[in-house]
């Protein structure tokens, strides 16, 4: 595929990963990655490590919801204790301030969970609200409006500029610390849509339709674009983040060169930890470059925590919401943000280090079939089978790894179908980042639901397919088509993920 075409001084900033000690490799370890990427031609049989998608970070396949809530395989002793600390920084309730518990104080005074446990509960996918009296905390509202271009932004090709909500920001919150009305409360609706496939078999589709509705401010900008967000899972966050650029970026392919119909196409965004523009990875839309960036991103947006790339102590609030802004936070004299640098390195190493559970069944006959048909319908033009990471110095638990995240982290358009239609950096709004596939087999065991998608309008992985659309619409159209046999094969690799 092609290489991503960009303004060569921003496209040298993509390259350069400041936030990784890499070790340069040599033509010889080059040479045994390529051998050891290269998609298989082979069915009969596992391919080679394919059985630990994580590497050596890879963990035992638990039998229940714990399954996403383990360390990496290959930290040490000391890096699991890290690791617990950071996770009950994950699991803390915040509270409103002014509170006598001055490390938990700073919630809100807007916000959409008290907590990170609280959207992502054991580690795993959140949900669409089944019914009105089901709680959205897990979904929630994007929403902007168009413009804003500003000199960091205006030298990367194809950035599309959007500003905050004047009265609501960038996110909508349904819950608010006391004496504040919430910003709103999130009514979806849905419309039955019924496919027949090959063999007369009939799935039907839910279509939601979202409302803003009970706005808390008054009404939001004429133009303003709302998009719906579930929480995803939190496994291999940090093996994502050490994948080389520069392999991320040799699969974009922009102006579908190779005439396969596939056009993916890298994010970039502006980086607030390095002042500089960065290759994004994390969000439905690839809309940050680090976890640390998303980890803070999320304080501030979901909780109303201030942190140290994100120091706003009133989290969301907007000019529009004055009570908002001068009400009681939790930094002062004894802290300048609600959550400092050391809380924000806890934080960001568990959630780097979140383990990959092995592969199930790998060598089963149906699984190896539904492989073959995964490969052979072209699903991995976007859910590229493996990379290697970084090597790095120091060695890290995510360095010099085979992974299999079955994803390119390259953005695709999707058709109309899962238009959001609001932008976010060089994303459209029919956009969305190939997510990764792996654990994908145990959403059920973990968080209680089979829901897929951006915002979990799927029900069940044949649902998820059957909504790809746009640069997907042949591979979805050749799964309509199989047997129900092949079909059921197909699911089965799927969910042995």
């Amino acid at each position: 595929m092609a290489l991503i075409c960009l303004p060569i001084a921003v496209y040298a900033d993509v390259l350069d990963e400041p936030h990784l000690n890499i070790v340069p490799r040599t033509a010889a370890e080059q040479a045994r990655i390529d051998a050891v990427t290269t998609p298989t031609t082979d069915f009969t049989a596992p391919s080679a490590f394919e059985e630990n998608p994580g590497g050596a970070a890879t963990v035992r396949a638990r039998n229940d919801a714990n399954a996403f809530s383990q360390p990496s395989g290959n930290i040490s002793f000391e890096d699991e204790l890290t690791f617990k600390v950071g996770n009950g920084f994950f699991r803390k309730l915040w509270a409103s301030s002014p509170s006598s518990t001055l490390a938990s104080d700073g919630l809100g005074p807007l916000y959409n969970a008290r907590s990170c446990q609280r959207c992502h509960i054991k580690d795993g996918r959140g949900h669409a609200p089944a019914n009105a009296e089901d709680s959205a905390v897990s979904l929630f509202l994007r929403v902007s409006i168009p413009g804003g271009f500003d000199a960091k932004t205006a030298d990367i090709e194809g950035y599309i500029a959007t500003l905050p909500d004047p009265t609501y920001g960038r996110q909508l919150q349904d819950f608010a610390v006391q004496g504040h009305p919430a910003e709103y409360r999130l009514d979806v609706t849905y419309t039955e849509q019924p496919i027949t496939l090959a063999g007369g078999e009939t799935v039907s589709l839910r279509a939601p339709t979202y409302t803003a509705a009970d706005l808390g401010y008054g009404p939001m900008h004429p133009d303003a674009m709302l998009s719906p967000r579930v929480a995803p899972q939190m496994i291999g966050l940090g093996l994502l983040e050490a994948i080389p650029a520069a392999d991320i970026l040799a699969n974009a392919d922009p102006d579908d060169a190779d005439g396969d119909g596939i056009s993916g196409r890298a994010n970039i965004v502006w980086s607030l930890e390095f002042d500089q523009p960065m290759l994004g990875r994390f969000g439905l839309k690839a809309g940050t470059p680090t976890v640390r960036h998303q980890s803070a991103a999320a304080f501030s947006g979901d909780i109303g925590i201030s942190s140290p790339l994100f120091p706003n102590g009133a989290g969301e609030c907007t000019p529009a919401q004055q009570d908002c802004l001068t009400a009681p936070h939790g930094d002062g004299d004894a802290r300048v943000t609600e959550v400092d640098a050391t809380g924000m390195d806890l934080i960001t190493f568990y959630s780097s280090n979140l383990g990959v559970p092995a592969r199930r069944d790998v060598g089963d006959p149906q699984v190896l079939r539904g492989k073959e048909l995964f490969y052979q319908t072209g699903c991995i033009s976007c859910h590229i089978p493996s990379f290697v990471t970084h090597r790095q110095e120091p060695e890290t638990a995510q360095s010099f790894q085979l992974i299999w995240p079955y994803s390119d982290m390259l953005l695709h358009d999707m058709g109309e179908g899962l238009a959001d239609h609001r932008p976010e950096a060089r994303a459209t709004g029919t956009e969305w980042r190939t997510p990764p596939l792996w654990g994908i087999g145990l959403t059920e065991q973990v968080s209680g639901h089979s829901n897929f998608l951006h915002d979990g309008r799927a029900r069940n992985l044949m649902e998820a397919i059957l909504w790809h659309g746009g640069e997907a619409q042949a591979m979805r159209d050749t799964v309509i088509e199989m047997s129900k046999h092949d079909r059921d094969d197909l699911i089965a690799f799927l969910e042995s993920l």
